[in-house]
């Protein structure tokens, strides 16, 4: 069996961390059986090196090796990208074609982003878990295929489940072994190792003498969250290398590379935050247009209470939290003693709800119920039109890049596809 060692050194990984090594034996002890490997852990950890490890260790090392990233095919071809369809199965399929299945037939494929699958394709990929048996779109003759499934994702698979997202059943076939990924804050000690191998690749790459940090560079680099994780150091590692002439970086210098450095270096807190404390400009939007939202439908419901009930009286009884917060701020803004007389006076049975100065109106139930749907049908267009304000609106701020939109949007890329399709932007 190959050394941990051995296996860093063959991939290219970086890093002395215990959990990280034990996920590479972990690798390494799973790799010549067929048991389904799930890999955690968050985005830009180095996920994708696992399931390599995994298939040049294994016996199908000669066949082929497939990844494909669940999250980035649009949800009306994921079916035919991985299993294949027949001709004239859908508009524009012109011919036959093999998936990703069929064509890595004794071989391995990586799922990355595996939590993104929509459910139906998720009921294809258990049978081909169970049975190794598929169907292309289009098709009725079952296949069989010989493939060894290594997935990836980082999202919270409990949470998925949970919401009814992602199967259970499934969860537990490709989780057969887990293997987590540590992020790069918990691994302070590869941090600084990990920027010297970057900046050394990159003095090569562009020709240039390599960038070093002093001592206080050096405690600010370890301070760091690294949200990002090693392709965020990656990244600011190649900034600094490509945009300084200084080939000695200080705190200063490398600060100025770290976004919003105060909000990403540890911290203590003494008190859990609370749900309603929103972290992004987005989450305030969303939280004010469902208030106001929710106010709306407050205050329609009591209409159509006033209109389908004579009884204005047993209204006020029934609604009198409802109607205390609707009316709350203009009677706090009343004249002493002519509170009580306002909210009377607005639900008074003498007062006609629907009565004009040029003849009285009478109103059926007919009328009433149509009344209702109208105020149904507004609703639902308000929210719509809302949705619609705001996904062009980040489209337009992103210059039409589906993947920066939705990543503001807090919608995943597919999510927003079809919803450029249903509003036909």
């Amino acid at each position: 069996m190959e050394s941990v060692q051995a296996t860093k050194q063959r991939f290219g990984i970086i890093g002395n961390d215990p959990k990280l090594n034990r996920s590479i034996e972990k690798a390494i002890q799973v790799a010549p059986t067929d048991i389904s490997v799930l890999v955690t852990g968050e985005s830009g950890v180095g996920k994708e090196s696992i399931p390599k490890i995994i298939h040049s260790l294994s016996h199908r090392k000669h066949g082929k090796y497939i990844a494909v990233n669940c999250g980035a095919i649009p949800e009306g071809t994921i079916d035919s990208e991985l299993f294949g369809h027949e001709k004239g199965a859908f508009t524009g399929a012109t011919a036959t074609r093999s998936g990703y299945f069929e064509v890595a037939d004794g071989g391995t494929i990586f799922l990355d982003e595996v939590g993104e699958l929509p459910l139906p394709t998720q009921v294809r990929l258990l049978r081909v878990l169970e049975n190794g048996e598929f169907l292309k779109v289009g098709s009725s003759k079952t296949q069989k295929t010989d493939v060894r499934i290594v997935a990836a994702t980082n999202v919270a698979m409990a949470d998925a489940i949970k919401k009814g997202k992602f199967r259970e059943d499934l969860y537990y076939r490709l989780s057969t072994v887990d293997i987590n990924l540590p992020p790069l804050r918990e691994r302070s000690e590869d941090i600084h190792l990990l920027f010297r191998k970057f900046a050394t690749d990159f003095a090569q790459k562009y020709k240039m003498p390599t960038i070093r940090l002093d001592e206080a560079a050096i405690g600010l680099l370890l301070q760091f969250r690294w949200g990002g994780n090693i392709r965020q150091l990656r990244n600011i590692t190649e900034q600094i290398s490509v945009l300084e002439h200084e080939r000695s970086i200080n705190y200063n210098t490398l600060k100025g590379y770290l976004p919003d450095v105060g909000s990403n270096l540890p911290a203590v807190i003494g008190t859990k935050k609370d749900k309603s404390d929103f972290s992004s400009e987005r989450e305030i939007l969303y939280k004010v247009l469902f208030d106001m939202q929710r106010d709306v439908s407050d205050l329609k419901k009591l209409t159509l209470e006033l209109l389908r009930n004579d009884d204005a009286g047993k209204v006020q009884e029934e609604h009198s939290g409802l109607i205390n917060k609707i009316y709350s701020e203009d009677a706090a803004d009343a004249p002493e003693g002519k509170q009580a007389e306002t909210q009377e006076m607005l639900l008074s049975p003498e007062v006609e709800v629907l009565q004009t100065d040029v003849a009285p109106a009478v109103v059926t139930t007919e009328d009433k119920y149509h009344f209702a749907e109208e105020i149904q049908e507004e609703e639902t267009l308000s929210l719509q039109e809302k949705e619609l304000e705001l996904i062009k609106k980040s489209l337009e701020k992103n210059n039409g890049k589906r993947k920066a939109a939705a990543d503001e949007l807090g919608i995943s890329e597919r999510t927003l596809y079809r919803k450029i399709k249903q509003y036909n932007l």
